[in-house]
């Protein structure tokens, strides 16, 4: 169902933290025209957290509208409020998105039982496929590979992908191994996921690929053809530039890379504590010359 580069897209701000319509349609169309295999708006690295209800479900709209049909939209919808997390399903629905991206409960750190009931209720109602996200590193949740196989095995029509960003490389194959070979799974860190696509993932919802999609695709790609040279090449190019990019809190050094690499891009932040350090500018500026993506 979803495969290849997709990008967790930025959300463009003005300096006075208004939503740049213009910069995020021709940001879409740059995406897509350099080989992005679908498109997650108004996620982490889109500040979602800052974003009012009404906001969110009209950039994602106006993501759908971009897209047009060509690639899948995944609308972030999380919450750790499950009536909201429901509301968020049906209002990425009525945008247009094709699937929702789904986070556990973040702060109350729930049990395993807690998590799924959490998700099961929302199965219940769903009007929407829902990728699975599990980042502990951000939620302080983390769910257990035995708790995802229940939930896929329970709702295998609802419950279609993972976004995995546990770190946990191991738990590809512990999935796979409980949920069977075709379930969709997603790395959600960019600098493992060689080794996550080895292992049986199809795919990585990025960071990176904000600010080179073309060579994001070109190494999920070389994974899905078993060319692990050219993945492996294509790793080294991108490494460290897949560490600049969190060397400072995010979103900020990746709204800082989006400005090098696409001249006039608005630096707007409504997040203004993540912007980054001199020294986290610099290590993006080196990090973007290695991969050639600036002279």
């Amino acid at each position: 169902m979803f495969s290849g580069s997709i990008p967790a897209l930025v959300t463009p701000f003005a300096a006075d933290g208004t939503f740049d319509e213009a910069a995020y349609r021709s940001l879409i169309e740059w995406q897509i025209g350099d080989g992005s295999a679908a498109l997650v708006p108004c996620g982490t690295t889109g500040e979602a957290a800052t974003l009012t209800a009404d906001e969110h479900f009209a950039i994602v709209a106006i993501c759908v509208d971009q897209a047009a049909g060509r690639v899948p939209v995944i609308a972030g919808a999380g919450s750790n409020d499950t009536q909201v997390a429901a509301a968020n399903v049906v209002r990425a629905r009525e945008a247009g998105a094709d699937a929702a991206l789904m986070v556990p409960p973040y702060y109350n750190r729930p049990s395993q039982e807690g998590i799924f009931q959490h998700f099961a209720r929302l199965a219940e109602q769903a009007t929407l496929p829902i990728v699975l996200y599990n980042v502990p590193g951000r939620t302080v949740t983390d769910i257990q590979p035995a708790t995802l196989i229940r939930l896929v095995t329970r709702f295998p029509e609802v419950f279609v992908a993972v976004k995995d960003a546990s770190g946990a490389i191991a738990r590809v194959s512990a999935h796979r191994a409980g949920c069977g070979p075709d379930f969709v799974q997603l790395s959600g860190n960019d600098d493992m996921a060689l080794a996550f696509n080895a292992m049986g993932g199809t795919g990585c919802i990025s960071v990176t690929a904000n600010v080179a999609p073309r060579l994001c695709a070109d190494f999920q790609a070389a994974c899905q053809r078993g060319d692990y040279a050219a993945a492996l090449a294509l790793q080294d190019r991108l490494y460290p530039l897949h560490d600049a990019l969190f060397m400072d809190a995010s979103p900020g050094p990746v709204k800082y890379a989006m400005t090098r690499v696409r001249p006039g891009f608005p630096d707007g932040l409504r997040l203004p504590m993540t912007w980054p350090s001199e020294a986290s500018r610099a290590a993006v500026d080196a990090a973007l010359a290695h991969a050639g993506l600036v002279g």
